[in-house]
């Protein structure tokens, strides 16, 4: 593990009308003990401009903050990046390229994903791998934080989906000493891997109580609207869509997910702006709900002040042009569920997340009391530290765990992946403990990342430039 400030590339890529040259340093190893190498490797980009001396934005080379987005989707590995052309939107720059014309720093590890295995057929990259690499990469810009450049105390992570739920969890455990022996055995610098600020697109976590948030949601609902995808040749993903109504044993099993949730919420001592407390009653109402309801409205608003024509939502009442209420079920209808019952750990352990939970010899295991109760396989649970490692709820509030000073949180007003109350809890939590979160549930947005570029690098100019 070494860092060569000698070893790198002089480039210029343009896309459209944007020109950018950049000197990169690619395929840095970022631990000593690598499993993979090729999956525990970074690149990182820096505008050329800094290096001669002048200012992008008011950056230097000195004081540019380290923008450190991921490529994980559905656990799966995140590879590496390059500045370049988006892999999903066919013609449009993506992340890395545009940070780069906004004058950060960008260092973009690969990390491992719940597929992979070694020569030996062992699995390499379950749960907690991803976390540990990614702490892993941090701990090395810390490391050779006085060779790299760029400002390695603002480190701003970025990931949308699985990775939006990493760069939580990057910002809630900073250093926390349940991590460290996996970081030992992977020879990780001897460093920390706290983080500045982490942004978190619709993040997939709280994954042991994402079954009982979505059916808390989406229960009553029983037709389901999906697309599966398939990656071509090429990389180019394809759709197809898939539409069908839930079997009465997965109707069964969503009422009794969802009668679990109240529990859940009222056990946690989740609080508003205002400290009152936000509980649910045993039928899934009360001022929880109306947390919740109130990110709708807001979103409803926001798209109101821009001059969208919401009068379609018949679920949505506009008075004067303001959002004032709302009918939940009506807003859920609308919007349609996406999977059946349950979500995440499938009682016949088929889901990307059983897969993430398993461990080196077993490929797929549950991780919720329920769906081990209840299972159709036979299926092993997983340790409950591994579980509680993939989850930031269970770091916010341990002051062992450095969290990141801020974080920006998006989830889309018709995202349907995960529950909205994921993400409402997470931000509750964190604001609870001090952080700066800055939330918003964008209209008409679905499960989705990287969309609002624009206000995502005024919101990281913002909180470094204070």
């Amino acid at each position: 593990m070494q860092f060569d400030k000698e070893k790198f590339t002089v480039e210029e890529i343009t896309i459209g009308e944007e020109t950018i040259r950049f000197r990169a340093f690619r395929n840095l190893v970022y631990v000593g003990r690598p499993v993979n190498k090729a999956y525990q490797s970074m690149n990182i980009f820096v505008p050329e401009d800094l290096y001669e001396g002048k200012e992008i934005n008011g950056y230097s080379l000195e004081t540019a903050p380290v923008f450190m987005p991921n490529t994980v989707g559905g656990y799966m590995p995140g590879d590496l990046d390059e500045p370049g052309y988006d892999k999903y939107k066919p013609g449009i720059p993506n992340t890395i390229f545009k940070a780069l014309l906004h004058g950060y720093v960008t260092a973009a590890p690969a990390v491992r994903g719940r597929v992979q295995r070694d020569e030996e057929g062992r699995y390499t990259g379950k749960a907690p791998a991803c976390v540990v690499d990614h702490k892993a990469a941090v701990r090395y810009l810390h490391y050779f934080s006085s060779e790299l450049p760029g400002d390695e105390g603002k480190i701003i992570t970025n990931g949308t989906s699985a990775g939006g739920a990493l760069s939580s969890l990057m910002g809630s455990t900073g250093n926390h000493p349940d991590y460290e022996p996996y970081l030992e055995e992977l020879g990780a610098a001897k460093a920390g891997d706290e983080i500045f600020a982490a942004s978190c697109y619709c993040p997939i976590t709280n994954l042991d109580h994402g079954d009982m948030a979505y059916e808390w949601q989406f229960c009553g609902v029983n037709d389901y609207h999906r697309m599966n995808m398939k990656m071509e040749e090429g990389g180019r993903p394809s759709f197809t869509p898939e539409d069908g109504v839930m079997s009465e044993e997965q109707i069964q099993v969503s009422k009794e997910l969802a009668e679990q949730f109240p529990s859940y919420i009222n056990s946690i001592g989740l609080k508003d702006e205002e400290g009152n407390p936000l509980t649910l009653e045993p039928d899934g109402s009360g001022s929880f709900k109306r947390f919740v309801e109130k990110m709708v409205l807001g979103s409803a608003q926001k798209a109101v002040n821009a001059g969208m024509d919401l009068s379609d939502k018949s679920w949505l009442a506009i008075e004067n042009g303001k959002a004032v209420s709302m009918d939940f079920s009506g807003y859920v209808k609308d919007i349609t569920r996406m999977k059946t019952a349950p979500a995440f750990d499938d009682l016949s352990l088929c889901s990307p997340e059983n897969d993430l939970f398993g461990n080196g010899e077993v490929n797929c295991r549950h991780f919720t009391k329920y769906a081990e109760e209840n299972s159709k396989a036979g299926g092993q649970m997983a340790e409950d530290t591994v579980i509680r490692m993939m989850n930031p709820m269970y770091y916010i509030e341990d002051d062992r765990a450095e969290k990141a000073k801020y974080f920006r949180i998006r989830h889309g007003e018709c995202d349907r992946d995960t529950s909205l109350a994921v993400s409402a809890i997470l931000f509750a939590k964190l604001r609870e403990k001090g952080c700066q979160a800055d939330y918003h549930s964008p209209w008409g947005i679905p499960h989705a990342g990287d969309y609002d570029l624009d206000e995502l690098f005024a919101w990281i100019d913002g909180i470094c430039k204070k």
